[in-house]
C-alpha cells in the first residue's frame, strides 16, 4: 500500500521541492530521499511528463566537475498545479482521518 501511495504522491513532492529552489534531478532525489524510498529512474519520466505539462521548465548550468547539470524550475502553472494538490490532499488527508477515527484539525472542515 505504501508503494502504491507514494506513486500516487510523487509528483505533488516533486514540485514541492521545486517550490523552494530550483533543482536538478539528482539533487531533487537526495531531499526525497531523507523521507521516502526513491531512485532516480523513478524520477526522470516524471520530470518528462511534468515539462510535457508546462508544469516545470529547464536550463542548463554548467558545470566545473563533469557536463553541464539540466536544471528544472517550477512555473505558473506548476505552482498552480501544487496548490490545488495540496487542497485535495488535505481533503484527502481529513476524509481518511475521519474513516480511521482521528479528530479534524481544529478550524478544518469536511
Amino acid at each position: 500500500m505504501k508503494t502504491q501511495l507514494r506513486k500516487g504522491t510523487l509528483e505533488m513532492c516533486v514540485l514541492a521541492v521545486l517550490a523552494r529552489h530550483d533543482s536538478y534531478v539528482y539533487e531533487i532525489v537526495s531531499t526525497l530521499a531523507q523521507s521516502m524510498d526513491i531512485s532516480e529512474g523513478t524520477i526522470y519520466p516524471l520530470m518528462r511528463r511534468l515539462q510535457g505539462d508546462d508544469w516545470v521548465s529547464t536550463y542548463l548550468v554548467e558545470s566545473a566537475s563533469g557536463p553541464a547539470r539540466k536544471y528544472y524550475r517550477l512555473t505558473p502553472a506548476g505552482g498552480e498545479a501544487l496548490a490545488a494538490m495540496r487542497r485535495e490532499w488535505g481533503s484527502f488527508v481529513a476524509e481518511i482521518n475521519a474513516v480511521l477515527g482521528q479528530p479534524r484539525p481544529e478550524g478544518d472542515t469536511p
